[in-house]
């Protein structure tokens, strides 16, 4: 990648992130219990699908960093930061492993969304296991894995399902950039330009 990506890869990281902030504050539905449902996986994941695992990775942990500092964040010691917040949000960059494909930012989301899950619900089921409620939904809790799995479920599927939802809508109108295809340079200008044979012959009268 050279210098000019670099920055690129840069600049749009550091808007994205911003944009994920923005939208984490601009809540769809709050869940009564804790928990939301926001579209801030969206640029996260559309990023992580340009640029790949590296970059995907960097931007989830940034982002991370700036819920727990600036969104208010709650937890009960270090083990709970850095699963609900460093841990959860940086494996949404494991979209990465299908960037730039034509599908990426659909698979990206199922990949991102499923990881993300599976950390709040093993830090839900451990760290977070004292504070698990004698009923939930109606039912009884004896475990708190079961608690955990419906707790992280009630979110975390409505989030990945509007997530999708963005991407189909915005797909058509914007797939050079979903798809990323606007990063690869065409063939024509990848290919150095070929010189003119006769500006390489003497001429007597120049």
């Amino acid at each position: 990648m050279n210098n000019h990506m670099k920055l690129r890869a840069l600049c749009e990281g550091a808007v994205l992130v911003a944009v994920a902030q923005i939208l984490s504050y601009l809540k769809l539905w709050e869940m009564p219990w804790g928990g939301s449902i926001v579209l801030s996986m969206v640029p996260l994941v559309l990023y992580a699908v340009r640029w790949g695992l590296g970059a995907g990775l960097l931007s989830g942990f940034v982002f991370g960093v700036l819920q727990f500092v600036f969104d208010g964040g709650f937890a009960i010691g270090w083990q709970s930061i850095i699963g609900d917040y460093l841990l959860a949000f940086t494996v949404l960059g494991l979209a990465g492993l299908v960037a730039r494909r034509k599908s990426g930012v659909f698979t990206g989301t199922l990949i991102a969304g499923f990881a993300r899950f599976l950390v709040h619900y093993v830090v839900g089921a451990t760290v977070w296991a004292a504070y698990m409620p004698e009923t939930f939904f109606g039912m009884t809790m004896h475990s708190p894995w079961f608690y955990s799995l419906l707790y992280n479920l009630a979110y975390m599927l409505p989030n990945i399902a509007i997530t999708l939802l963005v991407f189909a809508v915005a797909y058509k109108p914007l797939n050079k950039y979903l798809t990323a295809s606007d990063l690869i340079p065409s063939p024509a200008a990848a290919q150095p330009a070929k010189k003119d044979p006769s500006s390489s012959k003497w001429d007597p009268e120049r």
